[in-house]
């Protein structure tokens, strides 16, 4: 999916100027499948959530570019409308330089989901080619099922995709404000890039750091926050449980990918390898094998899944993430 994310971007961004963030064992893997140069690869030696990612990626973008725009997506999501998608990112741009503010898209949300966070729009700030930008209102993480009904009956609410447009300026300002001890490391590392301490400083400010979300961390407490509603076919697949909405299902609604037997088998996501999977009276429910652990969930709770990485992490078995 990152291949296709960088495809994604390449009509209006040359290729030179995408970077992709990895942990350090999927180096080789992105080199693969993207062609991007390893220069164009920022690595993280441990995970630490958004912020962080983004930080660090807005250091190595500044420094080719100080009054750069920067667009940040995830590589886990799937867009129907690709000619929209990028007519909505060229707005952001334009509102992101004129502005100053920091510009999260919001796609009109079809149903009612927990799965996802809702933007409440607040006042017009502008418009440009045909597309508003609204002042943020308020973000909600991800509401329980009563709440998301009611965001969507009242029709200002929209769903945050999770892609951002701003200056690195104003993001990097916007860290300082408000994750004043990550900047503080984010400032170590700009001053050690393209020396012989890079890596070192990097791995050494990632260790001493907690992790935290661009939107929990930044963009729910800053006051120059915009979204603009976009409708170019949207999905985060960041879950097992949402790759049925976007690959084909059996006549069950079933998604099997792998060698797969289904008997009374409804509303199920598997996925597997060289193992066999027969599954037998399974209803709304999620299996993963992978070469070195399984997953077994059911499909409203793969949202959750960050609380098994936790576990791991509290528990030592850092192999397994």
């Amino acid at each position: 999916m990152i291949r296709r994310t960088i495809d994604r971007l390449t009509p209006v961004v040359p290729k030179e100027k995408i970077y992709a963030v990895v942990n350090a064992s999927h180096l080789q893997d992105t080199i693969g499948q993207t062609g991007l140069s390893e220069d164009s690869i920022i690595v993280e030696p441990i995970g630490r959530n958004t912020a962080p990612c983004i930080g660090l990626a807005a250091l190595y973008i500044q420094r080719k570019d100080p009054e750069g725009v920067m667009v940040a997506l995830p590589a886990d999501h799937h867009i129907e409308d690709q000619q929209a998608f990028l007519k909505t990112l060229l707005v952001a741009e334009e509102a992101a330089t004129s502005s100053g503010y920091l510009i999260t898209l919001g796609t009109e949300p079809k149903y009612p989901t927990t799965g996802f966070g809702y933007i409440e729009k607040g006042e017009l700030l502008g418009e440009s080619d045909s597309k508003e930008f609204f002042k943020v209102k308020r973000f909600t993480e991800k509401p329980d099922l009563s709440t998301a009904i009611e965001f969507l009956a009242d029709g200002n609410f929209l769903w945050n995709s999770g892609i951002f447009v701003w200056k690195v300026s104003a993001i990097l300002e916007q860290i300082k404000t408000h994750l004043p001890f990550l900047y503080k490391g984010l400032m170590k590392i700009r001053e050690a890039i393209g020396t012989g301490q890079e890596k070192e400083t990097i791995s050494e400010v990632y260790s001493n750091i907690e992790g935290i979300s661009i939107d929990y961390g930044v963009m729910e407490k800053s006051d120059i926050t915009a979204v603009i509603p976009s409708d170019f076919g949207w999905n985060d697949v960041g879950s097992w449980a949402s790759l049925d909405e976007v690959l084909p299902k059996d006549q069950d609604g079933n998604l099997l990918i792998g060698k797969c037997i289904s008997l009374d088998t409804r509303d199920t996501v598997v996925y597997g390898k060289d193992k066999l999977i027969a599954t037998l009276g399974l209803d709304g429910i999620v299996v993963v094998d992978t070469e070195d652990a399984i997953l077994i969930s059911r499909k409203d709770k793969c949202q959750d899944v960050k609380k098994i990485v936790e576990t791991l992490e509290k528990e030592g078995m850092d192999e397994y993430l």
